[in-house]
């Protein structure tokens, strides 16, 4: 007997999964030249702390990885190449009453398939506001923090996380939510969440890098299957990135126990062919790899340059 076919089967296409970044991101630097693979953070079990009260009582922190506007630090503007003379090394805060300009040049979020015209993709402010003065939530705390998207996990885990958490203690935060851009950034946020929950503070991800965050092991997670740099929504779609931002504190309030991951049902387009393009050194001639060899050293050199002055 002939075998069904998908059409009769109803099966979906076999690449519309999530996109397995630390192999394809693995497989792209070694097509660029660098053999020495990268080591993604690996952990089999994750710290778990309850919520210390109901949200609708708690204080709640933002932790990103996107980077202030700086006007000095060049192109920084929606769909700008990636640009290492914006990255930060440190962790920052700023001021939640105020407005801010995150920008998300400095990582390597999807620049195919999405646009970075709307921050509200990867910074969640406006409808975390919204839900506070809803009662939805206690309050939102008076600064969010900046996660440095560091490769080095040593320096995430032992000077990053802890300074984050230093922070959130002096703002008496309850709660977290963390939310990356791009693959490291997924590390990035899975390790400061770990740090975060093993002291005290409940931790909710919402990201679009399954691998990363479950090869890390992380307390709770909201996983959209969007392009890099949609953690918090579609772009210019508030009822997008409520829904996203309400479902990730409902992981929140009921995540039964560590490594809990809630796929959301939205989904980026009825097509799944964006999944094909990330990073995908298969697509890519020799001379476009070598192109980007070139340019990634040139911006490896602008940033060290930054760094050290």
């Amino acid at each position: 007997m002939a075998a069904a076919s998908d059409d009769q089967t109803g099966f979906a296409p076999d690449d519309d999964a999530p996109i397995g970044y630390m192999k394809r991101t693995r497989d792209y630097y070694a097509a660029i030249g660098y053999t020495t693979p990268y080591r993604w953070a690996h952990y089999t079990s994750a710290p778990f702390q309850p919520l210390n009260k109901p949200l609708s009582q708690s204080r709640v922190a933002i932790i990103t990885t996107a980077a202030p506007f700086d006007p000095i630090r060049g192109d920084q503007g929606p769909g700008a190449k990636y640009n290492g003379g914006a990255k930060f090394y440190s962790v920052y805060d700023g001021d939640t009453s105020q407005l801010q300009d995150l920008r998300i040049s400095h990582i390597a979020y999807d620049r195919t398939h999405t646009t970075a015209t709307d921050s509200s993709t990867w910074f969640p402010l406006a409808q975390l506001k919204r839900l506070a003065a809803a009662g939805k939530i206690g309050d939102v705390a008076p600064r969010f923090f900046g996660a440095p998207t560091n490769r080095s996990h040593r320096v995430t885990i032992e000077t990053d996380a802890p300074e984050i958490l230093k922070r959130c203690r002096d703002d008496n935060v309850d709660v977290a939510v963390l939310v990356p851009n791009c693959p490291v950034c997924h590390q990035t946020v899975s390790l400061v969440a770990r740090h975060l929950e093993a002291n005290g503070i409940p931790t909710v991800v919402m990201g679009c890098a399954k691998d990363i965050v479950e090869h890390a092991a992380v307390p709770r997670f909201l996983f959209s299957d969007f392009p890099l740099g949609n953690s918090a929504g579609k772009p210019h779609d508030e009822a997008s990135q409520a829904f996203t931002l309400e479902l990730a504190l409902r992981v929140l309030e009921t995540a039964p126990g560590p490594q809990t991951t809630v796929q959301s049902p939205l989904r980026w387009s009825d097509d799944a062919s964006w999944k094909r393009d990330y990073s995908n050194a298969d697509a890519l001639s020799a001379e476009e790899l070598a192109r980007l060899r070139r340019e990634f050293d040139a911006q490896k050199e602008i940033a060290k340059g930054l760094r050290v002055a």
